[in-house]
């Protein structure tokens, strides 16, 4: 099937292109999403009449993306979730989300805009891209903790892996420790008897 692209399709073309695509592609997605026209006479010349117009909402389009790109860049929200001790989510985090973090952080966001390169299940940093316009990819990142003083600690760099070993090597120091006192404590009691 032949399609005139309404918009830059990523991986498919550029607006006002006319490119072959199969056909439950193009009558499932690019034609209901509004991303195309099927390509005969009488759409290339509706098109040709228009494009101007079609070039000026992309570019105002693209320039509302791009201020809201400016916001979202570089941001970090955070996600509280339960997760077992060796940091795996009981769960996972989707995009809707990240989505919903992000519009609680003050930057509205839908979640079919929010792309995550695999799926998160484990507690830590996580980057996620979100396609606010078929030209502007912003990145922000996703803080997942079980409370809000873990994700403080995870900001700072610390890994949840790192902060449990420390506890654990603590604790064992501590208990070697009373071990040691337990056994100069009884050594004494010895002493004392002999």
């Amino acid at each position: 099937m032949q399609v005139i692209l309404l918009q830059r399709v990523p991986k498919l073309g550029q607006m006002g292109e006319v490119v072959n695509v199969k056909d439950g592609y193009g009558r499932n997605y690019l034609l209901p999403q509004g991303k195309a026209l099927r390509a005969n006479a009488a759409n290339l010349k509706a098109f040709e009449g228009k494009k101007a117009q079609l070039e000026a909402q992309n570019l105002e389009t693209r320039k509302e993306a791009e201020a809201v790109a400016a916001k979202l860049d570089g941001q970090t929200y955070v996600i509280i979730r339960s997760a077992s001790d060796a940091g795996a989510l009981y769960g996972s985090v989707t995009t809707r989300d990240a989505a919903d973090a992000a519009t609680a952080g003050g930057v509205t966001v839908n979640r079919n805009q929010v792309v995550l390169d695999r799926p998160i299940k484990e507690l830590g940093l996580h980057p996620v891209s979100v396609q606010l316009h078929p030209e502007v990819l912003a990145k922000f990142t996703v803080n997942v903790a079980r409370s809000p003083e873990e994700a403080e600690l995870q900001a700072s760099g610390k890994s949840i892996a790192a902060i449990a070993a420390e506890a654990e090597a603590e604790a064992e120091f501590e208990i070697a420790n009373l071990f040691d006192e337990m056994g100069a404590a009884q050594e004494g009691e010895n002493l004392t008897r002999d």
